[in-house]
């Protein structure tokens, strides 16, 4: 049991990232629930809910933040993917060196890792050069 431990420790990134991804999707879930019975109180007294409280109803429950009206109306430049070209591209460097360096003698290991997150910094730059000139959608 402890070999299996060594051998697929990285295994518990993508684990935590599921459950945190669930954890999201339930308390977004839970949100949209609430906000629907808030609503149903308004409807039952006879009164208008406020725009606020129906503005809550249009963000996706899949939302974990505020970069799907972004994402809605069409990006606008700076929305992020410049810090991912930079935290792309630091990250590559950082692998490329410890490929390099052979730190901990998995020199293999961290190339693979260089040349994936080089591919995701380049993908991100062909992203932030695409939306650089355009301001949000009307």
């Amino acid at each position: 049991m402890e070999d299996l431990f060594r051998s697929y420790w990285w295994l518990l990134f993508p684990l935590a990232w599921f459950v945190f991804g669930g954890f999201s999707s339930f308390l977004n879930y839970r949100r949209q629930k609430d906000t629907l019975k808030l609503i149903q109180t308004y409807a039952e007294r006879g009164q208008e809910p406020p725009a606020a409280l129906l503005k809550v109803l249009e963000r996706p429950i899949d939302a974990d933040d505020d970069s799907w009206q972004m994402r809605r109306d069409g990006g606008r430049p700076g929305d992020g993917s410049w810090f991912s070209v930079v935290l792309f591209g630091v990250m590559s460097a950082g692998f490329a060196y410890a490929s390099w360096a052979d730190i901990y003698g998995a020199a293999e290991a961290f190339l693979i890792v260089s040349f994936v997150l080089g591919a995701l910094c380049l993908a991100s730059l062909v992203s932030a050069l695409r939306s650089g000139g355009r301001g949000p959608r009307d």
